[in-house]
Formats: C-alpha cells, sequence, structure tokens
C-alpha cells in the first residue's frame, strides 16, 4: 500500500466516524440500534466469508461460535448483582460468579474461546471435504447449542441471561468492523491468505506446490471463528439478553445469505451485503404480522416465518441467476476509483 492509500484510507475512517457522531447525536435508538446490526453483521459476515469464501471451506457452523462469544462476554462483563439474579435456580459455578472486566478484554476473551473451540472441532472435522465437512460443522453447532441450553450452571440453560450490560454502541461496533476489515486484508493479502486462496481454487494443485492443505484450513477457521466470538459479544451486549433460541441454524443462514449476496471471496461485497440484508430485513418485517395486506394487484395475510421465506427465495435467485453476487471476487480500491485520472487527454487530431 502507497502513501496516497494510506492517506486516502484514514480520511475514509475519519469521515465514516465522523458520520457516526452525527448519527449518534441525531438518530432515535431504533434507527441507531440497525446501524450496529449492519455493523455487527458485516463483522459476521467477514468471518464466515474467510472461511466459507477464501479459504473454500464448506461450514455451517457459525452459530455456534457466535453464541460462545455472545455468552462469554456477557458473563465477563454482567455485575455479581445481577449474575445472582440471573441464576437463582442454580449458582453460577466459581470463578465466574465474582468475575467483571471491562468490554474490550472480555471481547478479546471471547474470540480466543471461540478459536480455541474452533481449533477443537477443526482438528477432526477439517479432514472431510464438501458436504461431509457441512454436515458436521453443523451437527457442531447444533451440539454447542444444546449444550448451551443444559449448562443450568454456567448459561442459565434455557432461561438465557437478562441485564446484559447494553455496551455496543456505534463507536464500538464500526470500530471494531474496520479493525476487522483491516486485519483479513491484510491477512488475505499475505502469503498465508495467497495460500487459503489457492486451497480454494485446487487443493490438489495447492498441495504440489509445498501448501499444507490441513493447517492452513485450520489457521482460516479458527481466525474465522475468533471474529465469530467477537461478532457474539457485541451482538449479545447490544441486546442485552441472550437465550440459546438465538443461536439455531436460522442465525446461520442469514450470515451464508450475506456472504453469498455480496460475493464469496469478497470483503467490500460482504460489507455492502451486510447493510443491505439487514436493513432489508427489518424493513419486511411487516410480512411476520399477522393481519391481512392490500398492495393493489396482490392481497395476503402475513404470517409469522413470511419474511424468511421472501429471504430465502431471494437466495434462490442469486444462486441461480447472479452467481457471484454484488461483487463476485472483486474489491473496491482506490486505483480504480481514480482510474481516469491519471489519463492524458487526447491531442487534437491524434489517434484515438
Amino acid at each position: 500500500m502507497n502513501n496516497k492509500n494510506k492517506v486516502l484510507n484514514i480520511a475514509l475512517i475519519a469521515i465514516v466516524f465522523l458520520l457516526l457522531f452525527v448519527a449518534n447525536n441525531s438518530l432515535d435508538s431504533y434507527k441507531i440500534r440497525i446501524l450496529n446490526l449492519c455493523a455487527i453483521y458485516a463483522v459476521l459476515g467477514l468471518s464466515m466469508n474467510l472461511i466459507n469464501g477464501f479459504t473454500g471451506l464448506f461450514s455451517l457452523g457459525h452459530a455456534g461460535f457466535i453464541a460462545i462469544g455472545a455468552y462469554t462476554t456477557a458473563l465477563l462483563t454482567m455485575s455479581e448483582k445481577v449474575k445472582n439474579q440471573n441464576f437463582f435456580m442454580e449458582p453460577l459455578i466459581a470463578p465466574f460468579n465474582h468475575i467483571s472486566m471491562p468490554f474490550l478484554p472480555a471481547l478479546i476473551v471471547a474470540g480466543l474461546v471461540s478459536a480455541f473451540i474452533a481449533f477443537l472441532i477443526g482438528a477432526p472435522a477439517l479432514r472431510l471435504k464438501g458436504d461431509y465437512l457441512a454436515i458436521a460443522t453443523l451437527g457442531f453447532a447444533e451440539i454447542i447449542r444444546i449444550v448451551i441450553t443444559n449448562m443450568q450452571s454456567l448459561t442459565n440453560g434455557a432461561l438465557g441471561l437478562r441485564g446484559i450490560p447494553r455496551t455496543t454502541s456505534l463507536y464500538w461496533s464500526f470500530g471494531i468492523a474496520i479493525f476487522t476489515i483491516i486485519i483479513l486484508v491484510s491477512l488475505i493479502n499475505s502469503s498465508y491468505g495467497r495460500a487459503l486462496k489457492a486451497i480454494r481454487e485446487d487443493e490438489i494443485a495447492a498441495e504440489s506446490m509445498g501448501i499444507s492443505l490441513f493447517k492452513h484450513k485450520v489457521i482460516g477457521f479458527t481466525i474465522g471463528a475468533f471474529f465469530a466470538g467477537v461478532g457474539g459479544g457485541l451482538l449479545g451486549n447490544l441486546m442485552g439478553t441472550i437465550d440459546p433460541n438465538m443461536f439455531k441454524f436460522a442465525l446461520t443462514f442469514n450470515i451464508l445469505l450475506i456472504i453469498v449476496i455480496g460475493g464469496m471471496g469478497s470483503v467490500t461485497g460482504t460489507v455492502i451485503s451486510a447493510f443491505i440484508v439487514t436493513i432489508l430485513g427489518e424493513a419486511l418485517r411487516f410480512l411476520d404480522m399477522e393481519k391481512q395486506f392490500d398492495l393493489g394487484i396482490l392481497s395476503f395475510t402475513g404470517i409469522p416465518g413470511l419474511r424468511m421465506v421472501v429471504f430465502s427465495i431471494l437466495l434462490m435467485i442469486i444462486v441461480l441467476f447472479f452467481r457471484q453476487g454484488i461483487m463476485g471476487t472483486k474489491e473496491f480500491s482506490w486505483k480504480s476509483l481514480f482510474k481516469y485520472s491519471n489519463k492524458k487527454p487526447l491531442e487534437k487530431g491524434g489517434n484515438k
């Protein structure tokens, strides 16, 4: 990256935070919440795209890592008094009943715990390929959710956790989203990133070039799980309450929808798609309401779950007709934006 690009990137980040300052002081709480969700889903989408898009692994276990991050961050940031109010059926086990730490260290610990669990899962599972890997990771995600449901003394079981500090703000969510973009772009452009993309394109050719398939797959899987855990922590401390039902396969489906629409293997596309899908999801929430809608040429009654049907149809259309998504494997760059600025004008009467 040359100095000009660095200056432009710093200027862009400064503009983003200026806009966040304006939004934080002028928008209502509902719109601020939607913007927070956009940034959080961008983090979650990027973490899954590293695994599925850049490494080429068909993993469907993302909801499990998000759940681990959400519960870890919640337990580490809640006060002792709130913990005692939550765990009235069975006391919270030590040392979590006395631990309370700031938000940032809790997010880092949550990411590390998710990465560690991903490493334990990836060691056996990443030897599988294709559909078998998808089924295995989906099974692990469901196992994690069931374990959370039944660990009453650690997660409060099916009752979930209430009174989680609502620490997540526009600055936290967008700041971590920008940090995630910087780290992932740096990784993708490094030798490890090129190895991951080589594995995605052709595993046999990559192995013949001396690339360790298992090692690089585990690296991509573990880093992706780390950022999924961080995103889960942001999500839990935005909602203020979590329970196991939040982390079913539907959550993985939403993240998968984001990376398919944005483009498998595109950081820029994932970020754009996260905003589109999140805002569209809120705009279509009326479809889940049980009342009559008359749109002129079409009249129907809303039913719970109809919104997800619309999203499923949208995913089918994209897979069938727009397989590359919005960006495909392309990325936004300052060079492409200003590609005409350095061209000399044609001389009068000269050759075209």
